[in-house]
């Protein structure tokens, strides 16, 4: 009997060295759940066991009742354990409850996707949604990569900090930052760098665009992987400063103006670009309608006291900008201008592609796989 008891001893040490690092993930959670009481004849029945001589046999079954009931509380115990650990964490659960490292599922993204979705739509934010807000976090994380230097791009999330916060072309993004923190909070184990790209991927595709194949991987960084200001389009300019900023990324001509598409979601503020008013008549739907306005409409140039922009002569209540314009004005940009105006599955084909590349810039991703999510809608 004495090898027995030494064998619960031991198992007993075992048990309350598994529950420690437990306790310290439940504390608050524990103190938050109802404690359920033990009804009258099972109180009655536990205290008995502990006030009866025991066996006609010897002393030996004291010490092995006690230690054996003491074992099946510390199992019960881990049992309760497990499961509030799994309701209060869900997936990561898994990694916590042995001790290894959370391995996040395409299921555990499409969670993620989906919070995103839920904040999306919102009547007090601009034309009822932050989806064109957080495309442009999303787009601006990513199209600061430089080629020749292997700098910039959405691994590193930099965008965190002050220098690249307070860039002018990042005004505004704040308000996208914020909304997608209540999601981090949801999900830690996922990078902010992840987090703001499968966000833009959500936006687009709950806006009625095309899939876009996604895949996770990317890095948080810290203050010195920020970049220098001046590496994303100054919408001022024209043809020429278009090519300089998307070639330095490894764009081509036609992917530069697929890209551009994205223009037919949301809309200018004069407290953030300075600029004023949407681009297209449904800012909150992707369409090819970006390109049919920019042949089909009169533009004219806007007459206020704003940074120069164009306005449609018809209603006046859309505006298209100087690189904008530069798409119509440059025969090589105008050709695909053309090509996706008449042809909106075309566009979505090539946006999907072109922006999939854009966020995946200088990232050193170790898997090839590639998830799509459903849509809300789907």
């Amino acid at each position: 009997m004495a090898s027995v008891a030494r064998t619960l001893t031991r198992a007993s040490k075992q048990a309350s060295f598994t529950l420690t690092p437990l306790r310290r993930h439940l504390t608050t959670a524990a103190r938050a759940r109802p404690t359920t009481s033990i009804p009258a004849p099972i109180r009655q029945t536990r205290y008995r066991g502990y006030a009866s001589g025991g066996s006609a046999g010897g002393g030996s079954s004291k010490i092995v009742i006690p230690l054996g009931l003491g074992l099946i509380g510390a199992a019960g115990y881990y049992a309760y354990s497990n499961d509030l650990l799994t309701s209060v964490f869900g997936a990561q659960a898994s990694g916590l409850k042995t001790g290894g490292v959370f391995t996040p599922t395409k299921d555990d993204f499409q969670k993620v996707y989906n919070d995103v979705a839920d904040l999306l739509e919102n009547n007090d934010y601009d034309d009822g949604s932050y989806g064109p807000v957080v495309l442009r976090l999303g787009w601006h994380a990513s199209g600061t990569f430089d080629k020749e230097t292997k700098t910039g791009g959405s691994n590193g999330a930099t965008m965190r900090f002050a220098p690249e916060a307070d860039h002018g072309a990042n005004a505004g993004l704040k308000a996208a930052r914020d909304l997608l923190e209540g999601v981090k909070q949801k999900h830690p184990w996922i990078s902010y760098s992840d987090l703001w790209t499968l966000a833009a991927v959500a936006a687009i595709q709950e806006m009625g665009g095309p899939k876009i194949p996604w895949r996770p991987g990317r890095k948080d960084g810290d203050l010195s992987a920020c970049t220098p200001d001046g590496r994303l389009p100054d919408a001022s300019k024209e043809q020429k400063h278009l090519r300089a900023i998307f070639y330095r990324m490894g764009f081509n001509d036609q992917e530069i103006v697929a890209l551009s598409g994205a223009h037919a979601l949301g809309r200018c503020h004069t407290d953030r670009s300075g600029f004023d008013g949407p681009w297209t008549f449904s800012p909150t739907m992707l369409t090819n309608d970006y390109y049919r306005l920019l042949l089909e409409e009169k533009w004219a140039w806007k007459k206020w006291n704003g940074p120069k922009q164009f306005e449609d002569v018809s209603t006046k209540s859309l505006m298209m900008l100087p690189t904008d314009m530069a798409l119509i004005k440059d025969k090589e940009f105008r050709k695909h201008v053309e090509r996706y105006a008449k042809d909106n599955d075309l566009f979505f084909k090539d946006f999907a592609d072109a922006f999939g590349k854009l966020l995946e810039l200088g990232v050193p991703f170790e898997k090839e796989e590639k998830f799509v999510f459903k849509s809300t809608t789907d």
